[in-house]
């Protein structure tokens, strides 16, 4: 497996970045390198906290939410102009950037009152599957009865005989 240059991976890395915007498999090819290396150090450079969007050349769609969110983050303390340059480097529109700020607030009543759904929901789940546990074992019982009684029966008139017949 060959080494690559901290020097090559990093360059790599930039041209997955604005103004380049070049998709993992366009850079394996030109560079010559696996798919999943380029893969890989994406995720590690993701891990650093640059934002590295997934579908590239689709503009702030290929964008996830923790690159949005790390976007954020970035441009929290920074003046406008400073916020135009980097969505400028990004690719990326000041109106974006605002909506997904208004969406990073916005985040955590929708969370709590999502999960106290999602909490609801799994507690009438739970009722639901317990009740019907409770009529499953009902019903195997009554088979369970049922086929006793059946074999009983054919014991019977093996024994004594066809009476009904």
């Amino acid at each position: 497996m060959p080494r690559y240059s901290e020097e090559r991976r990093q360059a790599v890395v930039t041209k997955l970045l604005p103004p380049h915007n070049l998709s993992p498999q366009v850079i394996a090819e030109q560079e010559g390198i696996s798919l999943g290396t380029v893969y890989t150090w994406r995720k590690e450079a993701r891990a650093e906290g640059r934002c590295l969007p997934d579908a590239l050349g689709k503009g702030a769609d290929g964008w996830s939410s923790k690159d949005k969110f790390n976007a954020v983050l970035e441009t929290a303390s920074m003046n406008a102009q400073e916020a135009a340059e980097y969505c400028r480097r990004r690719g990326i529109y000041p109106e974006q950037l605002e909506r997904w700020r208004h969406d990073c607030e916005q985040a955590a009543s929708l969370s709590h009152s999502e999960r106290q759904r999602e909490a609801d929901e799994a507690k009438q789940q739970r009722k639901r599957i317990k009740a019907l546990e409770k009529e499953l074992a009902r019903k195997n019982e009554a088979l369970a009865e049922t086929a006793a009684l059946l074999a009983l029966r054919k014991k019977a008139r093996a024994i004594w005989g066809d009476e009904d017949a």
